[in-house]
């Protein structure tokens, strides 16, 4: 449909029909519109929409396989029949083994790198060497049921010191940190909001604040039924002198949160969609505010888009005893199919210290809950009731990550440190694929996108309010408002361009702001993007201009 469409032609067709749904359904309802466009326009679909990136790291994976040879040959060593049955992998003398075999396949990919990563887990960590790898050989032949069940012993060491890393700027809060293995971000939010509901430290009608623009289902879940939880945006509105977004937050806002009725906070930081990190004056303004005014306040922080700033601190590293952490290693390995992620919780936490001044009554109700595992219930920590939730409590004995995802786990969080140990390499030649991304996105378009060390660059929101009033004033910028739906422009790339891109109102931002995915197309494609986006932005004030009264 090459036709432009006003507000009120274009409502009944569209907009009344998807104004509800969540971005990533609308989505899938743009990509069948592009379809159609490229059906009969011949053009190529591109799909900007979603974050699902198009490298993966293949040094870990190299070493993943390898190490499954190796694990194969241990459980043959144990008995083999020729039907196909082998036995499982020996404890004893199986480091031994380990090194004779790296030995022999030194011309094999991934040797290489699996002979640093058992040598970091001895040099560092003084760790058994039999033990360490007769988890790695059981961990990448999954012939087991996870122990322990909220992590493996190795995984664990490996990959606190990643987040250590990665999370704190290499200087992580003093104390121990707990972690929960979880089939990837998504799992870790439902186990988190479900959790939380369970042992009653959120209930209907509690007063949370969320802070936007931000990943749609921590705006969804909880208007749901069984949560119904008093939701208070906390937007990222600030704009510099040039009228251009920051992505940052009025410490006006913050100040909300001083109200001990605010019993949680959620964050995503660097944020979806428009990929900042907070700024040190807010987590100053957050540490503050829970040190002197609400110190029951319970933080959840998504950071998962964490490597792609320089020394990025967590809330996590400011805030240990209120804040739990959810890291997935999705983006950065290029790994959404493998569904690898941790919650940490400091041992010391909130969580812990109000579970125990839980009434009498709702005390009672959790040792019914949870009886079945523990005699005393009330010792038992929030981060093992999360693991019993994950399984309806009767299934805890089998709750845990899978073995093989685990493993897979450990050597993407051992490549990341390893490899910063030996010049960034990997870590820069990311950095570099993104930020050529995204600059090509904006020059394509024709704006002006400012140096800042807070913009993570894995997705791109565009305002294109903002740029209207830029380019042609405010009397613009009114005529799109007044004459269009928000949703009109992300119908129209996909329509007359074959191009999918996000609503920003769909994540609770600006409304006339799109989210443009740098992960996940070629270099080139960005420029296509840019041009597409302008050329609607300038199709309106063409209309707009014809629209106007002739001066004579």
């Amino acid at each position: 449909m090459n036709k432009l469409l006003t507000q009120k032609e274009y409502a009944p067709e569209f907009e009344k029909e998807m104004e509800k749904i969540s971005p990533f359904e609308l989505k899938n309802r743009l990509i069948e519109l592009a379809d159609e466009s490229i059906r009969k326009m011949m053009r190529t679909l591109l799909n900007a929409g979603r974050g699902n990136p198009n490298w993966v790291a293949t040094v870990p994976r190299e070493a993943f396989f390898l190490l499954g040879d190796f694990a194969l040959k241990e459980c043959r060593s144990n008995g083999e029949f020729p039907e196909g049955l082998a036995g499982l992998p020996q404890k004893r003398g199986i480091a031994e083994r380990f090194r004779q075999f790296i030995e022999n396949k030194q011309k094999e990919q991934g040797a290489g790198f699996l002979q640093k990563c058992f040598n970091y887990m001895i040099e560092e960590h003084k760790v058994d060497a039999d033990e360490l790898v007769h988890e790695w050989a059981e961990g990448v032949i999954g012939d087991q049921y996870p122990v322990p069940d909220r992590i493996l012993k190795h995984c664990a060491i490996a990959v606190n010191d990643y987040l250590a890393q990665e999370l704190c700027a290499g200087r992580p809060p003093q104390g121990e940190t707990d972690l929960f293995a979880t089939e990837g971000g998504t799992a870790a939010m439902c186990y988190i909001f479900d959790s939380l509901q369970q042992n009653y430290l959120l209930q209907k009608g509690d007063k949370v604040a969320l802070m936007t623009p931000v990943f749609t289902p921590y705006i969804e879940i909880p208007q749901l039924k069984r949560y119904r939880y008093n939701v208070t945006n906390i937007p990222a509105n600030k704009m510099n002198k040039e009228g251009l977004h920051m992505w940052q937050y009025d410490e006006r806002d913050i100040n909300k949160l001083r109200s001990t009725e605010y019993k949680a906070l959620f964050i995503v930081n660097p944020s979806n969609p428009p990929s900042y990190a907070m700024s040190n004056d807010t987590v100053a303004q957050l540490v503050d505010i829970v040190e002197r005014w609400n110190p029951n306040l319970m933080i959840i922080t998504d950071d998962v888009y964490a490597t792609y700033i320089p020394g990025f601190q967590s809330l996590y590293a400011a805030l240990p005893h209120n804040t739990m952490c959810v890291y997935s290693f999705s983006k950065y390995f290029g790994a959404t199919g493998w569904r690898l992620a941790v919650t940490a919780i400091h041992r010391d936490n909130i969580f812990d210290r109000l579970l125990k001044r839980l009434p009498r009554k709702r005390k009672g109700e959790l040792q019914e809950r949870y009886g079945s595992i523990s005699h005393i219930v009330d010792d038992m920590r929030f981060i093992d009731r999360m693991v019993a939730d994950s399984r309806q409590v009767a299934l805890n004995h089998t709750a845990g990550l899978s073995l093989p995802q685990q493993m897979q786990m450990t050597l993407f969080a051992l490549y990341s440190i390893i490899d910063k140990r030996e010049g960034d390499k990997f870590r820069e030649k990311m950095h570099s694929i993104i930020q050529k991304r995204l600059h090509t996105l904006w020059e394509s378009m024709g704006f002006t996108l400012p140096p800042d060390p807070l913009r993570a660059g894995y997705y791109s929101e565009i305002d294109l309010l903002v740029w209207a009033k830029r380019f042609y004033g405010n009397d613009f910028a009114d005529y799109l408002r007044l004459n269009y739906s928000p949703l009109d422009v992300v119908y129209r790339l996909a329509t007359e361009t074959s191009l999918v891109v996000l609503n920003g109102g769909g994540f609770d931002g600006p409304e006339w702001s799109i989210r443009v995915s740098l992960a996940n197309l070629k270099e080139e494609d960005y420029a296509t993007i840019g041009r597409c986006v302008r050329g609607i932005l300038d199709s309106y004030a063409e209309r707009w201009k014809k629209s106007l009264p002739v001066v004579e």
